[in-house]
């Protein structure tokens, strides 16, 4: 299935949560700035915080659903896109977000796309080869162990963790946690 309407049908049926990423919330308060981008950033749920906050929001999807669902506002700017064919500009935003997506090819774009100074949050699953996991089934989904402070060596390293999470459908998961700045 076109990975749009798959997105789109989800997004139609399955409650998002609308709360924001609980690593966003306690990490972004120390960002300076006023650009940010929010990659795969859903029904908007970490777009509207950090644009409450102050920020000039780029939020960008491949579900033209899911961002139809997102407050419109002068500071809010909706782009859809297929990620895998994604690119950022480089020095361009001061808070990069990655919430619960992983597209590999977006890892270099993403250091580069930081200003000096700049910090990126990233949070998504991981690898968990111990029973009573969920996991999506696609590998390539998944982060290995320690992956993100290999392939963000030369941000400097805020927060790394590998913990054990509960999904939105109440499964137990692995996730890894990250924080950097350029």
């Amino acid at each position: 299935m076109d990975d749009k309407i798959r997105w789109n049908t989800k997004h139609k049926n399955v409650p998002m949560p609308m709360d924001p990423s609980s690593i966003v919330v306690k990490h972004v308060k120390y960002t300076q700035g006023v650009r940010a981008l929010d990659l795969a950033c859903g029904v908007g749920r970490n777009t509207h915080y950090i644009a409450g906050l102050g920020y000039e929001v780029d939020a960008v999807d491949i579900s033209d659903y899911a961002l139809s669902q997102i407050q419109s506002s002068n500071t809010i700017h909706t782009i859809e896109s297929d990620l895998t064919q994604y690119s950022i500009t480089p020095d361009s935003y001061d808070l990069i977000l990655n919430i619960n997506y992983l597209e590999r090819k977006l890892f270099d774009s993403m250091a580069a796309g930081l200003k000096t100074g700049g910090m990126l949050i990233f949070e998504t699953f991981i690898t968990a080869h111990e029973p009573g996991y969920h996991s999506p089934s696609n590998p390539d989904y998944l982060l290995q162990t320690n992956e993100l402070p290999t392939v963000f060596s030369s941000l400097e390293i805020l927060l790394y963790e590998e913990r054990d999470a509960i999904n939105m459908y109440g499964e137990k998961v692995k996730v890894a946690s990250f924080v950097g700045k350029k």
